[in-house]
């Protein structure tokens, strides 16, 4: 019986979580939310590490759902790639298909970061619509109010400059912002409070221990904040276990996540 178990576990963490897409649903308090933005949906994938012979079918079905869902917006905070570049190109071709209301925002992860390709990057995503946000902000015009979506540099070996990304949006305005990794919130939130930070880079641990919700592996500048919904004063932060994995492809209570938030400017009645 215990090595049946063992052997169940093993081939579900190799050959079935892997690709097993799962859709997490969040409602999240942000204070100081204009009233307009209540119910603002936001859809979040991360962490993608693509390898199209592998992970061609998750992410398409990934777009297809999200499409469904109707989000307003679409985050994807980085982490796209594992090192070679040449593998962004099939990826963007299943991500340009996302139709979000109000647009898709793409931020640098550590590995898109250490491949050097940076330029080559850019214009990847230039060429499929995607703007790829990099210590710099978008202002968008929802439902009358302003919005802003900001994004550092990755900040693993990376060039965040929170000053520069967030310079220019005025005090009053919402602000939704990109940093691949979420321990970084601390640092970003001493700046100014942002209304909700979405980050991967953990993948949520990978693999967790079943029913505790243990995630036994960290990784740099994802320890203190691994899955879930956080908070830090009037900033609020999210953190997807993202798509795709590294090292090996395994994952074990602890599958593929789509997170779709509902963003809320008060307590519900």
């Amino acid at each position: 019986m215990l090595f049946g178990g063992a052997a169940a576990c093993a081939a579900d963490a190799f050959w079935i979580e892997p690709g097993r897409l799962s859709v997490s649903r969040e409602s999240i308090l942000c204070p100081r939310l204009p009233a307009a933005l209540d119910g603002l949906r936001v859809g979040v994938m991360a962490d993608f590490h693509f390898k199209p012979d592998q992970d061609g079918p998750l992410v398409k079905a990934a777009v297809e759902r999200l499409n469904l869902e109707k989000p307003d917006l679409v985050a994807l905070p980085g982490d796209f790639i594992d090192a070679d570049p040449a593998v962004l190109d099939p990826l963007l071709d299943l991500l340009k298909h996302l139709a979000p209301a109000h647009g898709v925002f793409a931020s640098m992860g550590n590995h898109d970061g250490w491949t050097g390709k940076a330029s080559l990057i850019r214009k990847g995503f230039e060429k499929a619509g995607i703007p790829l946000l990099v210590n710099r902000h978008s202002a968008l015009r929802i439902r009358g109010e302003t919005l802003a979506i900001a994004a550092t540099d990755h900040i693993w070996l990376g060039k965040p400059d929170p000053a520069k990304t967030l310079r220019g949006i005025r005090p009053q305005t919402p602000v939704i912002a990109l940093v691949h990794e979420p321990d970084y919130f601390d640092d970003l939130t001493r700046h100014r409070p942002v209304q909700l930070q979405l980050s991967g880079h953990t993948h949520g641990g990978q693999c967790r221990v079943p029913v505790l919700g243990y995630a036994p592996a960290k990784v740099k500048l994802g320890e203190k904040y691994i899955h879930g919904c956080y908070e830090r004063g009037d900033s609020r932060l999210f953190v997807t276990r993202g798509m795709g994995t590294t090292g090996l492809r395994v994952r074990f209570a602890c599958p593929p996540e789509i997170g779709l938030l509902t963003l809320r400017s008060a307590e519900p009645a």
